[in-house]
């Protein structure tokens, strides 16, 4: 052994890793030989986690904190390596860092458009993209599932197998829901919950955790784009014979304010135009004028005056309105208990007893008592 390297070796060792990127996930500590002396200084910085590994195994993990390295600390290490109590020697093995923090701003889309069917469009091609964010929750498992022996892991090794599985579900849940493609802007927020209540279980199974996940945009394809942007310009056009006017009559404006920015013959074709148009829209029949110039809607019929039935010496006779049944009962043709009907009654019934024959009888006194 070397001078220097017997004077390197009567110092405390010191184990930490600050991270200075914004990809790694896992670091394995380097160390010459792997040989980390008893009683050295172990460092795990917020955000961090620290991993153990004895000769393909995992043995002791550590939170945030500081800590000297020693028996009662290392009790699985201790074990796998069968140390005595007071063991003071330089012993071998692999330190993996994990960072804990959330890793954000990771993208997922679709490569190739996913077919749906579509209720109002029918058979359509979608695109979608967006972003989640994960950290590790499981160091060791996700140390055992997926880094393995890797010196230095990146989300970069990982994104694309994820990126897989969230367009994988996002594919199945999008045909389940069967949303209208002119609805699904407004569902963002559901979907992206949905899929990350489906997917969580999965990234848990490898020791991560899916913080967050957002449908970002699901878009068509150009042709179709193309298609309903068409569709839109006719619905704000409105009435197709009006948006030419205005039109023709725009062109009178720019050419009779411009002689010389068209020839003669364009202007007098435009002005014959303009006024066969303004000819076809005043000959028009009524029953094809616009809806603003027909002529206004009749009031609807008065209501008919309710008649009534009178039983006059045991005939039916009427139906009499009520002007008529009025000088009836002036006359005394007609009195309170002449029974009488009419539609809507049960059956027939004294003229008194009936609200609107009641105000006939206001004239004439009661019957006598006994009478």
């Amino acid at each position: 052994m070397g001078f220097w390297n017997k004077l390197m070796g009567e110092f405390v060792d010191v184990i930490q890793w600050t991270d200075d990127s914004n990809d790694t996930l896992v670091y394995r500590f380097e160390r010459y030989g792997n040989e980390i002396k008893f009683g050295a200084k172990l460092t795990v910085r917020e955000g961090q986690v620290a991993v153990f590994v004895n000769e393909g195994q995992l043995a002791d993990t550590f939170q945030p904190g500081m800590y000297e390295l020693k028996t009662n600390n290392l009790p699985i290490l201790s074990t796998l390596q069968s140390w005595q109590h007071g063991f003071e020697s330089p012993f071998k093995a692999e330190v993996y860092f994990f960072s804990t923090r959330r890793f954000t701003d990771l993208k997922w889309g679709t490569q190739n458009p996913v077919m749906l069917r579509d209720p109002e469009f029918g058979p359509i091609r979608l695109r979608a993209f967006g972003s989640y964010a994960i950290r590790v929750q499981d160091a060791p498992l996700f140390l055992r599932e997926i880094v393995g022996t890797d010196g230095r892991f990146t989300t970069d090794e990982i994104t694309q197998q994820l990126r897989n599985m969230v367009v994988s579900r996002f594919t199945n849940i999008l045909g389940q829901a069967k949303i209208p493609a002119l609805d699904l802007a407004g569902n963002y927020d559901q979907l992206g919950q949905f899929l990350l209540q489906r997917i969580a279980p999965e990234f848990a199974a490898v020791g991560l955790e899916l913080t967050n996940l957002l449908v970002e945009n699901i878009s068509l394809p150009k042709e179709v784009e193309a298609a309903l942007d068409k569709r839109s310009s006719m619905g704000i056009v409105g009435n197709l014979d009006q948006y030419t006017q205005f039109q023709a009559a725009d062109a009178l404006r720019d050419a009779a304010a411009n002689p010389g920015g068209g020839s003669e013959a364009l202007n007098m074709g435009l002005g014959l135009a303009m006024a066969q148009r303004l000819n076809e829209t005043l000959t028009r029949p009524a029953s094809t004028a616009p809806a603003a110039q027909a002529a206004p809607v009749a009031p609807p019929p008065l209501p008919v005056a309710k008649s009534y039935f009178v039983a006059l010496n045991n005939q039916q006779a009427g139906p009499f309105p009520l002007d008529e049944l009025q000088r009836q009962a002036q006359s005394g043709q007609l009195t309170r208990a002449t029974l009488v009907w009419t539609q809507g009654m049960a059956q027939w019934s004294a003229a008194g007893e009936v609200a609107e024959l009641a105000g006939l009888f206001a004239h004439m006194p009661p019957p006598l008592p006994g009478a």
